[in-house]
């Protein structure tokens, strides 16, 4: 198999099926820069011209990058190992022998996510950088530096907005060594996790709705304190909600409309707030549990000019609390 045919097959996996649906790739997920690191693995085929006849071997690394949601840029080192057979020269003559090549490479390397919100994410990239590769299949180790280059084809899975597995097709060379024995030119199918750091923290949930107390309102004919058959009926209610509480407090206030003195009025809506603080005491609320406020004229309930006798002033407010 060429290297083409390898990179065609690997795309060919790469890239999601249709069948998985547009909706893998909404962009749903919430997004934001920062720094990740990561590990990685990989089969590795060492392909040449030469007489190098290579197992499939394998691959391992690290990787530290900055994703600025979209374009990524990352660091990488990759240490590759590919046991195989070749033709190696002796004094003597020349023989096939068994032996491993070795390398070690560091690499820059500029990525770009098509879908950075979305569970599936595909995305390309290229890199450059050095390796430090085995001569020959026997002898020096990880002896001679060479300038590398790869392209990356990938599709990655985003398990949380900083979590995601990747599994790439990549193209690694180095350049071709003078009276070299194989040419360096390897294709690997690997797997990668990775995290990213500085993940948002979600805002505090909002506060529950504040809870208006149960509050009642019984009304006054004019420069009357006394109370009717409605307002003993509203303030029997207010009994109920107080009992039902098990542990409150009771506020009556009372309020006169505009017309009349304004010192008269202050005492109209004390003796106003009393009565229905003597009626709530008669319908079981204890005495030391009700306030009693007096507000005269001050908070109309509709407002008037002076000297108004609006009905709906004439009140006093009940609130359980």
């Amino acid at each position: 198999m060429n290297t083409k045919t390898l990179l065609a097959a690997m795309a060919i996996v790469a890239l999601p099926t249709a069948s998985q649906g547009q909706s893998w790739f909404d962009n749903t997920m919430p997004t934001y820069p920062g720094v990740y690191i990561g590990a990685q693995g990989a089969a590795n085929w060492l392909l040449n011209s030469g007489s190098y006849v290579m197992d499939v071997g394998w691959a391992a690394g690290g990787k530290i990058g900055y994703d600025m949601v979209g374009p990524r840029f990352e660091v990488e080192g990759m240490y590759r190992s590919n046991n195989g057979t070749g033709l190696v020269f002796f004094p003597g003559g020349a023989a096939n022998v068994r032996g491993r090549i070795e390398q070690l490479s560091v690499m820059a390397n500029l990525l770009y996510d098509f879908f950075p919100g979305a569970f599936l994410t595909p995305y390309v990239g290229a890199g450059l950088g050095v390796g430090v590769i085995d001569t020959t299949i026997q002898g020096c180790n990880l002896c001679l530096a060479q300038f590398a280059y790869q392209g990356i084809l990938g599709l990655g899975f985003n398990a949380t907005p900083a979590l995601r597995i990747g599994l790439e097709g990549r193209y690694y060379g180095t350049t071709t060594q003078t009276n070299s024995p194989y040419s360096n030119n390897n294709v690997m199918a690997l797997l990668s996790v990775s995290y990213k750091f500085g993940q948002p923290e979600a805002p505090p949930p909002p506060p529950p709705p504040a809870v208006a107390p149960p509050s009642f309102m019984v009304f006054f004919d004019w420069d009357r304190s006394n109370l009717s058959a409605q307002a003993l009926a509203t303030i029997k209610q207010a009994a109920d909600a107080f009992r039902a509480k098990g542990n409150a407090r009771i506020t009556a206030t009372g309020h006169t409309d505009t017309s009349g003195p304004e010192a008269y009025n202050m005492a109209l809506s004390l003796r106003r707030a009393n009565a229905v603080k003597d009626a709530l005491v008669r319908d079981g609320v204890p005495a030391q549990a009700i306030t009693v406020i007096g507000m005269g004229e001050k908070g109309l309930l509709v407002p008037t000019a002076d000297g108004v006798r609006e009905p709906q002033n004439r009140r006093v407010e009940i609130v359980v609390q």
